[in-house]
């Protein structure tokens, strides 16, 4: 068997080659980290000759890691294997994130690729319920309770995987822009609030793709925002990597911890 890693931006493509031996899909425009592994190099507008260099390789099994934005089509690129999806595709494209991944995910299967997660070919990059870095304390408990309560109710309307509580308020939610722009938004408009965020799959969430994920950065923006606390799922949100997190956790006095 033989895996590739369709690789987006940030640190996780690099993390799952640690895994064993692959190949990564290098799609024209995205910006990946990646380093000694060979490349597929693919286009969007020609998934054709991607699915046959991926044969090619005897790939069968592939696993997306990383983000990605919508693609630009250009049609004047567009190969017949691609053309014949594309009434598929769009339709994928104009649902939520989740129903477009899940659209992903069948068209690949229907290619005859196994569909793996990074969990699965990590699984010490998701932590086992419990306490990580510092001391949780009630209100910290009391505020991931409202952020989890949030997340839960916009969950079917796929809306996004983080939020912000503190004193009983809510004062982010995740939204298109990303963890990054919600926690600058606190920063600006709620320093010092002492809340805590809340990284969590949205409800009946495919984990094979788009997994939560928080690195040591996020530890740095919450720290920045006034956060004195992370709550994650457990088995559900990757750490990047874990050690930097925790130790960035522990020197900016932030708790973590990882809940049902």
């Amino acid at each position: 068997m033989a895996r590739a890693i369709i690789a987006g931006s940030g640190a996780l493509p690099q993390l799952l080659l640690e895994a064993g031996p692959a190949c990564v899909v290098a799609f024209q425009g995205v910006e990946m980290q990646v380093r000694d592994a060979p490349v597929i190099p693919a286009r969007f507008e020609q998934l054709g000759g991607l699915f046959e260099a991926l044969r090619a390789q005897g790939v069968d099994e592939l696993c997306l890691a990383g983000a990605m934005t919508r693609p630009q089509f250009d049609p004047s690129a567009l190969d017949e294997t691609t053309i014949a999806l594309l009434p598929r595709l769009m339709a994928a494209i104009e649902q939520g994130d989740d129903g477009l991944l899940r659209s992903v995910i069948e068209l690949l299967e229907d290619e005859g690729f196994a569909v793996r997660a990074a969990h699965e070919l990590r699984p010490d990059l998701v932590a086992e319920e419990g306490v990580l870095a510092g001391i949780p304390t009630s209100e910290h408990q009391t505020d991931a309770t409202r952020a989890r309560a949030v997340l839960d109710a916009l969950g079917p309307l796929d809306v996004g995987q983080g939020a912000v509580a503190a004193s009983g308020q809510v004062l982010g939610i995740e939204t298109l822009q990303g963890t990054d722009a919600m926690l600058d938004f606190v920063a600006q408009t709620r320093p010092g609030s002492g809340g805590v965020f809340v990284k969590r799959p949205k409800p009946g969430q495919d984990l094979r793709v788009d997994m939560p994920a928080i690195g040591a950065d996020t530890v740095r923006l919450a720290a920045k925002a006034g956060l004195s606390g992370i709550e994650i799922a457990a088995g559900g949100v990757l750490l990047l990597d874990r050690g930097t997190v925790l130790a960035e956790a522990e020197a900016k006095g932030v708790a973590i911890w990882a809940a049902p």
